[in-house]
């Protein structure tokens, strides 16, 4: 990947958390440029072999590990996960589904039902704000 004065450009490190592949599987010449915002917008919108494949096999970067398994980074590492894993490993590990996997399943779920259940409240404070104003 080329360097313009001109362009933004990204280290290799930030580019490759942008698209969702971990860093060390992307091709030298990748990881040994800078990327520039037109480079990456098009890896995005018509991303070569390399790219499609790292996605859909992986090994791929914790935060798209603890996605697929919906669970939060941390609960990764509490799970003792704390290499890049390929899909087929994250579906075994689906497949076997430990009791670390289930807990954190759980946590994640009670986290997501909380954010819900703060947004709402924040919601009908707001509401009652602005209708307090009107009054």
């Amino acid at each position: 990947m080329s360097s313009d004065q001109n362009t933004q450009t990204m280290k290799p490190a930030t580019a490759a958390k942008k698209l969702g592949v971990y860093l060390d599987a992307t091709p030298a010449e990748f990881r040994e440029g800078v990327v520039s915002r037109g480079e990456l917008s098009a890896l995005q919108a018509d991303p070569p072999q390399w790219l499609r494949d790292l996605r859909a096999n992986g090994p791929h970067p914790r935060p798209v590990v603890a996605e697929k398994l919906g669970v939060s980074i941390a609960g990764l590492a509490r799970g003792g996960v704390t290499e890049p894993l390929t899909t087929e490993q994250i579906t075994a590990l689906k497949d076997e589904d430990p009791g670390w996997l289930r807990k954190e399943r759980a946590t994640q779920a009670e986290v997501r039902q909380e954010n819900v259940r703060v947004k709402k409240l924040h919601a009908e404070q707001a509401r009652k704000r602005e209708q307090q104003a009107q009054d």
